[in-house]
């Protein structure tokens, strides 16, 4: 069962995630109960009891199975209302690049009683949408009070203890100009230019900055300079199109922007280490 209103949908199971009634939203899950194995950015990944889920991009969900006494919360919040809600802090970009690769945290047991609050307190303030004259306000407090606990248990977790937040292991802060460039860059990937765009001055370009210092900003925030974030992209939605059988490697030349056939057959050789052909069987 879900409750749908405008930028929060509310459900009780993960089978949404990568539909196209929720595409575009943030999913963010809390398993009580049971286990539900996916395919997440073609790796398996298992939800299980205590474990929190946070899952930017739908589509690199794929094959969902939950298990029968899997009981979970799962709040899906528009992108638009989570940039007002998030706090004035740069380590949202060092827990979005962290969650792009594993997009699960194992909580311990005093973090998910703090989640399982987190996500109370937001479905009962839902509730109260046709009644509290400030319900948008209340909403985004609440969406904010989650999402500050989610950096801190990322932090606990996988940060250095004697590192601040929003720093790199190597000493170097995250300043909130390069935070903001790094989230924009993101943006422009995530909405698809990749696929006809894979220079980084074409990036640049749309963000008004030199493509060296793209890629130099990009390394020293995620640790990986522009083109592997553009080429990673690449390689993630060719998996995913190539897996649809009833696409040629002729509509997917077009679509992705090779002069070619037989150079996206070398692009995917080289990214996917197999031809269209192997790789599709």
């Amino acid at each position: 069962m879900s409750t749908e209103k405008e930028y929060i949908i509310i459900s009780d199971t993960l089978r949404g995630v990568g539909t196209e009634e929720l595409a575009g939203y943030l999913c963010h899950a809390y398993c009580h109960e049971g286990s539900c194995e996916f395919t997440y950015n073609n790796n398996v990944y298992t939800l299980s009891a205590g474990e929190c889920l946070i899952v930017r991009r739908g589509d690199l969900v794929s094959d969902i199975r939950e298990s029968a006494e899997f009981r979970v919360d799962v709040i899906y919040v528009t992108p638009e209302f989570i940039e007002i809600s998030t706090p004035q802090s740069n380590y949202g970009m060092k827990g979005s690049l962290a969650l792009f690769n594993n997009p699960i945290m194992h909580l311990t047991e005093a973090q998910q009683k703090v989640c399982a609050l987190d996500f109370d307190y937001i479905k009962r303030r839902w509730a109260l949408a046709d009644t509290h004259h400030f319900h948008r306000d209340a909403m985004i407090n609440a969406v904010q009070c989650m999402i500050i606990d989610f950096f801190d248990f990322h932090a606990s977790l996988y940060g250095n203890e004697r590192q601040r937040v929003g720093e790199r292991s190597s000493g170097m802060k995250i300043t909130s100009q390069y935070a903001d460039l790094m989230e924009r860059f993101l943006r422009l990937l995530e909405r698809g230019d990749f696929r006809q765009n894979r220079e980084i001055a074409y990036y640049a370009d749309k963000l008004f900055v030199t493509s060296k210092y793209l890629s130099e900003v990009c390394k020293k925030v995620s640790g990986f300079p522009a083109n592997y974030w553009i080429n990673r992209f690449t390689v993630l939605d060719i998996s995913r199109q190539l897996r649809d059988k009833k696409r040629s490697f002729t509509e997917l030349t077009d679509l992705y922007g090779f002069s070619s056939p037989s150079y996206f057959s070398r692009y995917v050789q080289k990214y996917l280490g197999a031809s269209p052909t192997d790789f599709r069987e």
